[in-house]
Parts: structure tokens; C-alpha cells; sequence
């Protein structure tokens, strides 16, 4: 059936990279890399949270002068960020990008 489908539609050039065996590898390799990071910021937010909410005695304890547990964890907030970040750039950098860039050449030269 070439490029018509059965319902006689012409299938579009998204269509046909969509479902290309090297589309549907390199998906499969950014989801088992982001949707566990985000799992496991999401919790690690939630639990700040939780515990800013019922653990306030916890939170509250001073571990320096007015420096507090809370406020510790709240800054750790932010480096998990900018670590996610990193191993993200890392990760797309090594393993990710020059598959994605070979993919992109392979569809502007109609190869795909």
C-alpha cells in the first residue's frame, strides 16, 4: 500500500518517520531517561513538601546559627535541579543527539 492508506488518505511525511523503527528507538530511549528523573524529582519534591507540612518540628531544627533543616533541604531543591540538568546535557550529549541528528539528516534527504 505505499503511501495510501486504506482509508485512501495520502500518509503524511510525519506519519511515515512516526512509525520508522529509528523514531520509535530513539522515543524509547528519551522516555527511559526522562519519565524516571522526573519520578524521582517528583518525589523528592513531594517529600519537601510533606515534610515542610507535617514535619515542622523536624524542618525546624537549627543545624547553625539560623540555618534550619527546612531551609537546607529547600536549597537542595535547587542543586537537584541543576543536577537533573547535567546528567540530562550529558546523557543527550554522549548518547542521544548524534542519533537524533542522523535521524533529521536521513528525513531532509528523503531517505526515510
Amino acid at each position: 500500500m505505499s503511501d495510501v492508506q486504506a482509508s485512501g488518505s495520502a500518509e503524511t511525511d510525519y506519519q511515515r518517520v512516526e512509525r520508522s523503527e529509528e523514531f520509535q528507538s530513539l522515543r524509547k530511549a528519551f522516555r527511559n531517561f526522562v519519565f524516571p528523573m522526573t519520578a524521582l524529582f517528583l518525589v523528592w519534591y513531594l517529600l519537601y513538601a510533606l515534610m515542610s507540612t507535617y514535619a515542622h518540628e523536624f524542618m525546624s531544627i537549627r543545624v547553625a546559627g539560623t540555618i534550619t533543616v527546612g531551609l537546607i533541604f529547600g536549597l537542595l531543591q535547587f542543586v537537584s535541579t541543576f543536577v537533573i540538568t547535567t546528567l540530562y546535557a550529558r546523557w543527550a550529549n554522549n548518547k542521544f543527539d548524534a542519533r537524533a541528528q542522523a535521524l533529521r539528516e536521513e528525513i531532509e534527504e528523503g531517505e526515510l
